[in-house]
């Protein structure tokens, strides 16, 4: 297992390492964007598994946090600031394996998809 899957937050380039890794299959995650639909139809990080935005976190935490109880989650945002909320709200519920990708797309370097 990638060291960068036991961290707390990630930088924008761990973040594009460990979708290199997980391409290769060799690292397990999902990757999760929080922003509101608007935002992510503007681009979005290439490897995002889902999109779940902020604002309707009552109708899909549940459901996220139980489906992917034993996997690592990856929060993005546009800056890491809402990642990190919903990255708090998981661990403060006894998910172990959240991490904040900080700094989000706006710090990302990455491929983008628009």
């Amino acid at each position: 297992m990638n060291h960068l899957l036991e961290k707390d937050s990630i930088s924008s380039n761990e973040l594009e390492e460990l979708l290199k890794d997980k391409e290769a299959n060799s690292s397990d995650f999902i990757l999760i964007d929080v922003r509101e639909n608007r935002e992510y139809k503007r681009g979005y990080i290439r490897g995002v598994d889902e999109l779940k935005p902020t604002s309707q976190f009552e109708n899909w935490a549940v459901e996220l946090f139980n489906e992917y109880r034993d996997t690592t989650i990856i929060f993005t945002c546009r800056s890491g600031n809402r990642s990190r909320q919903v990255q708090t709200a998981f661990k403060t519920n006894g998910h172990t394996k959240v991490i904040n990708h900080s700094g989000g797309i706006i710090s990302y370097n990455g491929k983008i998809i628009k």
